[in-house]
């Protein structure tokens, strides 16, 4: 359900939790996002609470929220859920206690599953009976040989996340997407997905938090944004990571978000919901209509409430998308 944000003061306060992504909503690669921990610390004085939700399996929660800590985050460790731990879970309902489980991951993503009662294992000679295939930035040529034989002799086959991409301080990097990719490649079989975009990982959130009413916050339409959907939550797409408002605009209609924020920042100001007026749509000084293939906006690329109605527009005129579709910009100032 998403709650009508029409009369709220400020956007969160339509809300009673934030779902947070973490990679590219607080911090890229090991610097925080400018404001991001700032807006984050203004949730609890206004009887918010935040959860992040993250597909990051290369740590435990503990040390994630350490390091939201020290970048001036909020965080407890049980804020913090991780698709390490959603990975872990989906195992322990697919395989008995006792068995033997090859890890491709880290050293987090070892002990979820163990604390699971299985047994790690690094080798397909050691017989594992599955394979559970997480991020970690030390994973070399062997590591996916090693996953590649076991899942090719049937083992069953489970990835925590299939991010392509992570952005980084330099830049975007590889994600685990791209390692399970290799592992696909090289077998022809399908993992299990544990983290985003199915959507337990939100849900579990949710209930820890006791939300009602929350907001997932993402930079990401094809993991964040599809996952909050599938859940069944309000999603706001931040323009401080990976998808930009180009890729929001040509969105399939599974991964459109129903809110699209700046920053975090954004959180604080009434939001400029988009109107249907006079044959096309409107938000404050912003207009945007349809003509064939091709968007025509009055306002700036440079406002948002600008892509806020584009999107509107190009996604009233095209409401079952099953790819993505890109228009044709025309800008009036």
């Amino acid at each position: 359900m998403v709650p009508d944000i029409g009369k709220a003061e400020a956007f969160i306060d339509a809300f009673d939790a934030v779902l947070s992504d973490l990679d590219g909503v607080v911090y890229a690669g090991p610097h925080a996002i400018p404001g991001a921990p700032e807006a984050l610390q203004g949730l609890a004085p206004r009887g918010v609470r935040l959860g992040y939700v993250t597909n990051n399996a290369s740590r435990s929660t503990a040390e994630v929220a350490a390091h939201l800590r020290e970048l001036g985050a909020p965080a407890a460790d049980e804020d913090v859920v991780s698709s390490a731990q959603a990975g872990a879970d989906l195992l322990a309902r697919q395989v008995p206690t006792g068995s033997r489980v090859l890890v491709t991951g880290s050293s987090a993503l070892v002990h979820e599953v163990e604390a699971r009662g299985l047994i790690p294992v690094r080798s397909a000679h050691d017989d594992p009976v599955a394979v559970i295939q997480g991020f970690s930035p030390d994973l070399g040529w062997r590591d996916l040989a090693e996953a590649t034989y076991a899942v090719a002799s049937g083992a069953l086959w489970i990835a925590t996340n299939t991010d392509l991409t992570i952005p980084q301080a330099r830049g975007i990097a590889p994600g685990n997407g791209s390692l399970v990719n290799a592992v696909r490649a090289a077998t022809g079989k399908e993992p299990l997905v544990a983290g985003k975009p199915e959507a337990p990982l939100f849900l579990t959130a949710a209930e820890r938090l006791g939300a009602q009413r929350p907001v997932v916050v993402g930079d990401r339409l094809d993991t964040d944004i599809l996952g909050g959907n599938r859940a069944g939550f309000a999603t706001a797409a931040v323009l401080t990571g990976v998808d930009t408002t180009e890729t929001i605009l040509a969105a399939r209609t599974d991964e459109r978000p129903k809110f699209i924020l700046a920053t975090l920042a954004d959180l604080y100001v009434p939001y400029a919901a988009p109107e249907a007026a006079d044959g096309g749509w409107r938000a404050a000084r912003s207009r945007a209509t349809v003509e064939g293939g091709s968007v025509r906006v009055k306002g700036s690329p440079e406002d948002v409430d600008a892509w806020r109605v584009a999107c509107a527009a190009w996604w009233d005129a095209h409401p079952e998308a099953e790819r993505e579709t890109v228009p044709e910009l025309v800008w009036e100032s």
